[in-house]
């Protein structure tokens, strides 16, 4: 049975969702803030939904703590049974689920999009590592990638405009090849691998001994090989965010500068990467701000996709 939120509802979600952006992840929340507010409110939603899911399937509070859970595969059946429930408009009397049921009533969000991430649960819930770069590509696609063509259709992308949709898919592996440069040690600690086998076999690194002292040096040189596909989908991205409305422009602008960062830094840093954790400073999130104020006001050339990148499944 269909259910129409009531405002009172959509309120408490929207205070519920908010709270948990600010906890999961303060540069999307700063980049949030640039959106109009009905953009702003519906981003804050599907995340609520994202992080909900995450945290479900890794055991972890907001993005941090990850364990190893004994019933990962259960884990991602309720996901999909309470997502399920969500996207045919019906309560699920759970916070993060109806909160993407407000989102997908309002936006005409496709169902695939939420599917797909769901099936990239899946992958960590078998802990599927990958053997190739396509599969690295499709996994980013599942875990962020669908995240960015949700995100896009909420900044009111048309659902059938698939290259803008590219796009904003191209951020979303951007965005995730960062963090798994990024967090290579912190992955490694809980038995989670997602650099291909195929090039640890390339740099002679041991299955399992990629965090070895030894092997550090070959390690950088694959962390800033991702670095630089970041990069790529990340200019990539920037085109797309030229089509979007001037306040979604802005915001998408940012979130990429400051999450782009990340990939630069671990790339800068070298073999110290992972010393300590790579974060964006408040400064420096408050500087994409400014600078991608200017950038939004600019025109952008509408040049081809690159055909070097990966594309999502249609």
């Amino acid at each position: 049975m269909q259910h129409q939120s009531d405002p009172s509802e959509r309120a408490a979600l929207v205070i519920a969702a908010r709270d948990s952006i600010v906890r999961g992840s303060r540069s999307f929340a700063t980049a949030s803030k640039l959106f109009d507010a009905a953009t702003r409110e519906r981003a804050w939603l599907l995340y609520a939904w994202c992080r909900a899911c995450d945290d479900i399937v890794d055991g972890q509070d907001h993005g941090h703590g990850a364990s190893h859970v004994a019933d990962a595969e259960t884990r991602v059946a309720i996901i999909r049974e309470r997502t399920a429930a969500a996207l045919a408009g019906r309560v699920v009397g759970d916070m993060p689920f109806d909160a993407l049921r407000v989102v997908a009533a309002e936006t005409r969000l496709p169902p695939r999009f939420a599917h797909d991430l769901i099936d990239g649960f899946e992958l960590d819930a078998a802990e599927w590592r990958p053997r190739s770069a396509n599969d690295l590509y499709r996994y980013c696609y599942h875990v962020a990638g669908a995240v960015g063509c949700m995100m896009a259709v909420i900044m009111g992308v048309d659902p059938a405009d698939d290259d803008t949709l590219d796009r904003a898919c191209d951020l979303g592996i951007a965005f995730q090849l960062a963090n798994i440069a990024r967090d290579i040690e912190e992955d490694d600690r809980v038995g989670r691998c997602y650099v291909p086998e195929e090039w640890l076999v390339e740099m002679d690194i041991p299955p399992g001994q990629h965090m070895k002292p030894p092997f550090r040096d070959r390690l950088v040189v694959l962390a800033r090989r991702m670095a630089a596909s970041a990069a790529r989908h990340e200019a990539s991205a920037r085109v797309g965010a030229a089509r979007l409305p001037g306040r979604a422009r802005w915001a998408v602008l940012a979130a990429a500068g400051i999450y782009g960062d990340i990939a630069r830094e671990v790339a800068a840093r070298g073999a110290h990467a992972w010393d300590h954790r790579v974060t964006t400073s408040k400064s420096a999130k408050l500087g994409w701000v400014a600078k991608a104020g200017v950038a939004a006001l600019r025109p952008v050339s509408a040049t081809p996709r690159d055909s070097r990148l990966w594309t999502r499944p249609r």
